[in-house]
């Protein structure tokens, strides 16, 4: 397995292409806009040189890595000598749908296609292929030239073989895969989403502000980072789709979103992306200054 295709080049896709052609994969990264694969090549470019500034990669490293990532806007071409195809667009059941479909129309009988979603079925999306032993999931932790895990996802119909070559290539490029079983939320979001909402719950029954509630987490227990600056990082909007997703297939009403969190999304306010979540992110400092209305008078 050498040739890796990528569909989809946001913060996920572009970090999953990055890896992969780190490690001397060649790699297609798709995507449908010219436009979203130039910022994705400049993301990558700067990740490469915060490597190169802690002595992670050479200068020669980084001109191999560039070499074996190609860009592309034709998926058709761009998968039709694929291995291994992740796909990592947004969390969307009926697109990813629709990319299987197609992918599964443009790729050689042996390619294995994954998907990097983060609490979608991959049962649901491997039935509308020919190949459903050859669906996986590949749910890789952000940001990705970083972070140590990949979630393998078996499918109900996921082969044995499918699952040892994808957690062999995982181990290939530097990453630590555990595999788990097909049910919403899988395992990392299963136990982490839950606790998220039940740090805003904290917040809209005013148990707690924004600051005292990252900071007992934080110190208390042992955590990198606060529950609400996590879910801002993640992004609010990805937050409540998981929480639909565990509600709907599991039928627990301990796993529905806090109205807090839905009125944020619906009001735009979702974390990083978009400039302001529980913390506001739009002022130029490296210190988290706590959104406005969250603020105490």
């Amino acid at each position: 397995m050498k040739n890796i295709a990528v569909i989809g080049s946001g913060t996920m896709g572009n970090g999953i292409a990055h890896v992969f052609a780190q490690h001397q994969y060649s790699v297609n990264l798709v995507d449908i806009s010219e436009k979203a694969l130039e910022k994705a090549l400049e993301t990558i470019k700067k990740n490469i040189d915060r490597q190169v500034s802690k002595g992670i990669l050479t200068e020669a490293d980084k001109s191999q890595l560039l070499s074996n990532l190609h860009l592309s806007t034709d998926m058709k071409k761009a998968v039709e000598t694929a291995d291994l195809v992740i796909e990592a667009v947004s969390e969307n059941t009926e697109v990813k749908k629709q990319i299987f479909k197609q992918l599964d129309e443009f790729c050689p009988p042996h390619t294995i296609l994954a998907s990097n979603t983060s609490s979608i079925s991959i049962t649901k999306i491997a039935a509308i292929t020919r190949r459903p032993e050859k669906v996986i999931g590949m749910h890789f932790m952000n940001p990705v030239p970083v972070m140590r895990l990949v979630e393998v996802i078996n499918g109900y119909a996921t082969s044995t073989e499918t699952t040892n070559i994808v957690l062999e290539a995982a181990k290939n490029i530097g990453k630590v895969p555990t595999s788990v079983q097909d049910y919403p939320g899988f395992v990392a979001n299963r136990i982490l989403l839950p606790m998220i909402n039940e740090a805003i719950y904290a917040l809209f029954e005013s148990v707690g502000g924004v600051e005292e509630i990252d900071t007992v987490m934080k110190l208390g227990m042992a955590h990198p980072m606060g529950p609400l600056q996590l879910a801002d990082f993640i992004g609010l909007d990805v937050c409540l789709a998981i929480l639909n997703v565990m509600h709907e297939g599991l039928g627990n009403p301990k796993y529905a979103p806090c109205p807090l969190l839905v009125n944020m999304v619906e009001a735009g306010h979702m974390g990083v992306k978009s400039g302001v979540g529980f913390y506001d992110y739009k002022q130029n400092s490296k210190e988290l200054i706590v959104a406005q209305r969250f603020r105490k008078n």
